[in-house]
């Protein structure tokens, strides 16, 4: 009888598991097909490259719980400590225009064969999950209420059954101008229909000009919307969402981050660089000029008992494309950011932007709250903040108090937001972590590294979790191992996940794939 030659073991020192030799090989043969494939097949990657639209295992989030302050108080200790030795799990965003209009007009899911490939790619380099947009102007896309989740279950079932989790983020917003000119999702068309009688329902700027990729916050509490309120739109949305995919939270979807903004971000859009207004470094515009904030304005200056404070803006900020230099109302002088009208209205400004975040997280971590109770089903809520590094090493931080951080040298303008996120339990999404400031124009007093360095620190004071993402492609070594870096610094939490942005054609080229994996094994808990 032959003897069965014993299989030699070999330590996976990124894991702790063992694979066998055969075992391993076989993993790489795996690897390398898929690769192939998808090289062999680049026109099919390149569905990823033009938009549309106006016209059973465990979770790593399995014991994560939205908990009260009180309870994340007490548990300050147990949460620092026991990040210092947690892998980050990598989730890889889904491209902006994986959808198409078939025939019908009916959205669909493009090149589904190949997406199939592309996700067994990424499961098989160790990627923990996908991060999914999951649009307003898609599932809510033609009437009130008429919420068509047909295009979310294919995709999310896809997804599944491919072994991988999900990082979803609600979409209130429109990616039309940031698409530049290849399509994108717009708001949905009976929010248009009231937009096209209404513009205020939308942020503008001093010269009138509209913005339809957000509503106005304005409009958070006024029944303009078919007879419902902006923030009782976010809500039933929310309801809808996880009434539809309750067997999917803490399960496959072990994140919900909720839009807020522009592009998702709880910021102003002071900076629209997809409609020609503005460009990189320009300090942006404050966008407070839609009739339902102006007369939020005026309340507020009446109260301060100076009513002509709320007669408008700033008018010494200067425009879009302006440098801080020259612009008054950013350098130091009797009407500049440090006089008491300069104080009162960032303090509202940004003030206003904080309430905003806080209703709609409270509404969505009260929706959420039910699914804390079994263990099995809890979720990470994730709020995303924008990265706004441009003039950081200023004294006023001009781009960032436009976009309505009220950030400068001398005040703290992101504790107050972190506080929020706090009180509710959600995690900070942040960006950047790809970024180094030797890498950018020292002329415009960058400091991507300093921001982000502020963000880590206060929310390691509130006791808030920190999500990480990519401002920019990098797939090259120095990149990513950057990225590897900033999730580890050992002055901050180690972040609990890392979303990279965005799957398309470029990740797998052999190059880039190269650097890739190895990226990915390093971080990766699935390993």
């Amino acid at each position: 009888m032959r003897r069965r030659r014993k299989r030699k073991k070999m330590a996976c020192k990124c894991g702790g598991y063992y694979y066998t030799l055969n075992a391993k090989a076989s993993f790489d043969r795996d690897l390398a097909k898929t690769r192939k494939f998808l090289l062999r097949n680049v026109s099919v990657i390149r569905m990823f490259t033009s938009g549309f639209f106006r016209s059973k295992w465990r979770s790593i989030a399995g014991k994560r719980r939205i908990l009260s302050m009180d309870a994340r108080e007490k548990s300050r200790s147990t949460i620092l400590e026991s990040s210092k030795d947690k892998r980050v799990p990598i989730f890889v965003m889904m491209p902006v225009d994986i959808f198409t209009l078939d025939a019908s007009g009916c959205p669909r899911i493009r090149k589904l064969k190949a997406l199939t490939v592309s996700l067994k790619a990424l499961k098989l380099a160790g990627v923990h999950g996908i991060g999914v947009e999951v649009w307003w102007g898609i599932v809510e896309r033609c009437s009130p209420f008429d919420y068509d989740w047909s295009l979310y279950e294919e995709l999310f079932k896809l997804i599944s059954d491919s072994g991988l989790k999900l990082h979803v983020a609600l979409s209130f917003h429109s990616n039309i101008h940031s698409t530049h000119g290849k399509g994108g999702v717009s708001l949905p068309l009976w929010i248009l229909e009231i937009g096209d009688v209404n513009k205020d329902i939308y942020y503008r700027d001093q010269q009138g000009f509209s913005n339809n990729d957000y509503l106005t916050l304005g409009v958070d509490h006024v029944p303009l919307l078919s007879g419902r309120t902006a923030l009782q739109c976010y809500e039933d949305f929310m309801l809808s969402f996880v009434n539809k995919f309750e067997s999917f939270i803490g399960t496959v979807i072990e994140e919900i981050s909720i839009g807020l903004g522009p592009s998702g971000e709880l910021r102003y859009p002071a900076h629209p660089f997809g409609d020609g207004r503005w460009k990189f470094p320009g300090i942006g515009e404050f966008q407070c000029y839609d009739k339902y904030m102006m007369e939020d304005l005026k309340m507020a200056a009446c109260r301060e008992g100076k009513p002509q404070w709320g007669d408008k803006g700033p008018q010494n900020a200067g425009c879009y494309n302006s440098l801080p230099s020259g612009v008054p109302f950013f350098e130091e002088g009797k009407e500049s950011f440090l006089s008491d009208y300069g104080r009162f209205f960032l303090e509202w400004y940004s003030g206003r932007l904080i309430c905003h975040a806080d209703a709609i997280l409270a509404k969505a971590a009260k929706i959420l709250k039910k699914y804390q109770e079994n263990e099995q089903t809890s979720v990470l809520l994730v709020a995303k903040i924008g990265g706004i590094y441009w003039w950081y090493q200023t004294l006023s931080h001009p781009a960032e108090l436009t976009a309505g951080y009220y950030n400068t040298a001398l005040r703290d303008g992101y504790d107050p937001v972190v506080s929020v996120l706090s009180r509710h339990g959600a995690a900070l999404h942040i960006p950047c972590l790809e970024m180094m400031d030797s890498e950018t124009p020292p002329t415009y007093l960058c400091s991507p590294e300093g921001l982000l360095k502020q963000m880590q620190s206060v929310s390691k004071k509130r006791i808030v979790n920190l999500i990480g993402r990519n401002t920019t492609e990098r797939l090259d070594k120095t990149g990513l191992w950057k990225i590897r870096s900033n999730c580890y610094n050992p002055q901050a939490e180690v972040v609990r996940s890392f979303t990279y942005f965005r799957m398309n054609d470029s990740i797998f080229r052999v190059e880039n794939w190269n650097n890739f994996v190895p990226f990915v094994r390093m971080m990766s808990t699935d390993l």
